[in-house]
């Protein structure tokens, strides 16, 4: 099965930036950080989805990610889907806080049952088709609308560009870099939509010894 191994999130204070991410989401190598003042305006065309498994868990993610400086772009609330929220980081990136539950049973833990990669690119069909070519198996597929793709470690998803940032409460509207690097065994290659993704060695993945300040290319959409 193809995996991906960690994302790396282009920002201009590394330090800083690992500081937020740590303390507000705690998602380890999984999320990365490298150095980059690639210029970027509005939505940069992805987003990060935590599952976690009930409403007090989203609560606890979200207030603190925005007690150390994230930005509510909807307000956790219950939905007919389940409950959760979406908000802003400091530094750009669009992360997307849910459960499928509408109801605590337990005390809020700082457990994340599943992380969600979900990219709007201009075309659903031609992206799949690019992946797929790269041995990415679907694991469900909505037509032009929604991918899913069966990836383990971070899962894949594919929206269209205005469909994700319908959903992430933001205008489509956006230049310049992605500032996102996909690391994975599916190996180096940039998609239709300028999305880089980066081949994890097995050094890399037995040992995470890499430098990740070194990692990745620039990002241009």
């Amino acid at each position: 099965m193809s995996s991906i191994e960690f994302v790396t999130l282009e920002v201009p204070d590394p330090v800083a930036a690992n500081a937020f991410y740590s303390g507000a989401f705690d998602l380890g190598a999984r999320v990365r950080v490298r150095a980059s003042q690639a210029p970027t305006t509005g939505f940069r065309g992805f987003a990060m989805s935590l599952v976690v498994s009930q409403p007090n868990t989203v609560d606890s993610y979200f207030d603190t990610a925005v007690e150390r400086g994230a930005t509510a772009l909807k307000p956790a609330a219950k939905s007919f889907w389940g409950y959760g929220g979406v908000l802003r980081d400091p530094y750009g990136t669009i992360w997307k806080i849910a459960s499928s539950s509408k109801k605590n049973t337990g005390p809020a833990s700082r457990h994340v049952d599943d992380i969600v990669l979900l990219l709007g690119v201009a075309d659903v069909a031609a992206t799949k088709r690019c992946y797929v070519e790269r041995g990415l198996p679907v694991a469900r597929s909505f037509g032009r609308k929604y991918v899913e793709f069966a990836t383990s470690g971070i899962r894949l998803a594919l929206y269209g560009r205005r469909a994700a940032a319908k959903d992430a409460g933001v205008s489509p509207d956006g230049t310049g870099s992605h500032r996102l690097v996909i690391g994975s065994s599916a190996g180096t290659f940039a998609d239709p939509d300028g999305f880089q993704w980066e081949a994890v060695s097995t050094s890399y993945e037995q040992y995470g010894q890499a430098n990740t300040a070194d990692l990745g290319f620039r990002t241009e959409r």
